[in-house]
């Protein structure tokens, strides 16, 4: 294992550039297979780049939205407490591995932009207080778990085509979440991953003391100041702003008025969508944080952590504008969906599915485009609509675990470089492979 994580690791140092520098040469790319491949003109390309630069600057904002009260929620005392007394139980390295992987992915099943920022903060927490822990390798374990949202209570694909009128409705109904994340292959596939990614984490532990990384003596003592006393404001300097400032009352009483409403939205039979995950993540950050001043206090850290999201989205909005533009995702599709059969489609579906999400890694933004050729090629063939449905999500959460994208939040907690973990994710990459095509393989043959 070693021999195979060496590999990858000096390979991704040679010759991986930065995630923003990934984006543009992915953009080049893409312009010259709509040129070379679909017979497009140059200028048709840039064209339909710089029209789909801004389309999906709300989901923009509600991507960065859910990092940062993520990232919030995740700093506030009660979950810091939790796993700071989590940290204090782990002796080892090897016990360290298996504890970050295991965070990382039950938060990111809960929701995955909880979980983006959960593991990695509980992965810094382990570095710095133990020693002999390999410190690129618990970032990347921390974020192995990541793939799990793909099967969790947050996925994207699933969520979207159980709610009631939406875009594809029309073509494939809606299908509940009885079909999708909560059926048995899924469950059973998101256990077997809970079991064995810990496992693999341990085994790309360096052998030699040599090889080991440690967190930068900086990180571990930003870490360690985290839990030392804030500075306290004199009763003289005390004036009434600042008492509204930090008044617990009014986070209380927000926070109240937003649990009304909850109760009164998921009464009404409402969806679970995007917009209402963000609702529940903010005003829990609100009620656990204490007070207004304090969870802006938190806010403006979070917002370090999505920087190269607001940068890099536009780009990935440009480059599925060419995808649809010119064709190329129906080509990619297509090219999988003739070699077909009723119990390949979802193999190849989960494949094809992998490939464009280097190009859209958004599962929304990714269905929006590869969904109805999907949908349509599994009703010709017969296929199950809901197993094609997980197929095109699993593959966008397969692949994430390579996608520059979705590594800048880890990348930012880490204060590594993409280069110093992409090896490890690409041995992730691999075994998730194995296990997610394996199991659509079979749910095919079930039926």
């Amino acid at each position: 294992m070693n021999t195979l994580t060496n590999f990858f690791t000096e390979l991704m140092r040679k010759y991986l550039p930065d995630p923003f520098v990934f984006a543009i040469g992915l953009t080049i790319l893409t312009m010259s297979l709509a040129i070379v491949v679909e017979q497009q003109s140059l200028v048709t390309t840039i064209d339909n780049w710089g029209a789909g630069f801004w389309n999906l600057l709300g989901f923009t904002t509600q991507m960065a939205v859910i990092l940062v009260m993520g990232y919030v929620l995740a700093r506030a005392p009660l979950v810091d407490a939790l796993l700071s007394g989590l940290t204090s139980r782990v002796q080892r390295p090897a016990t360290a591995m298996v504890v970050a992987t295991l965070v990382g992915a039950v938060a990111s099943y809960i929701n995955w932009g909880f979980g983006l920022v959960v593991g990695g903060i509980l992965a810094r927490k382990l570095a710095a207080k133990l020693r002999g822990v390999h410190y690129p390798l618990i970032i990347a374990s921390a974020y192995s778990g990541f793939t799990l949202y793909g099967i969790g209570l947050s996925a994207t694909i699933p969520i979207v085509i159980s709610a009631k009128g939406h875009a594809l409705a029309g073509s494939m109904g809606v299908i509940p979440l009885s079909q999708t994340i909560f059926s048995t292959p899924m469950l059973v596939a998101g256990l077997v991953l809970l079991v064995t990614l810990p496992l693999l984490n341990v085994l790309m532990l360096p052998r030699r003391p040599e090889g080991v990384v440690p967190i930068h003596p900086s990180l571990a003592q930003e870490e360690q100041s985290r839990h030392g006393p804030a500075n306290a404001t004199t009763r003289a300097e005390i004036t009434i702003a600042q008492r509204l400032n930090n008044s617990r009352l009014l986070s209380i009483i927000i926070g109240l008025v937003a649990a009304v409403y909850l109760y009164r939205y998921f009464a009404a039979g409402k969806p679970f969508d995007v917009n209402i995950i963000n609702f529940v993540i903010l005003f829990a950050g609100i009620m656990l944080l204490g007070t207004p001043a304090r969870y802006v206090e938190m806010l403006n850290e979070g917002v370090k952590a999505v920087a190269g999201v607001l940068l890099q989205y536009p780009f990935y909005a440009g480059l599925m504008a060419i995808m649809a533009g010119s064709g190329l995702v129906e080509s990619i599709s297509h090219a999988f969906v003739e070699i077909s059969t009723p119990h390949t489609l979802t193999l190849w579906g989960i494949v094809s599915s992998f490939l464009i999400n280097f190009f859209a890694p958004s599962a929304g933004g990714h269905w929006v485009v590869q969904g109805p050729f999907m949908i349509e090629a599994a009703k010709s063939l017969g296929a199950p609509l809901n197993q094609t449905a997980m197929a095109v999500m699993l593959g966008n959460a397969w692949n994430d675990l390579v996608q520059p994208f979705w590594l800048l939040p880890a990348l930012a907690l880490s204060r590594l470089h993409l280069k110093d973990i992409m090896g490890y994710t690409v041995v992730h990459m691999l075994w998730v492979g194995v296990v997610y095509s394996a199991t659509l393989l079979i749910w095919a043959r079930l039926g």
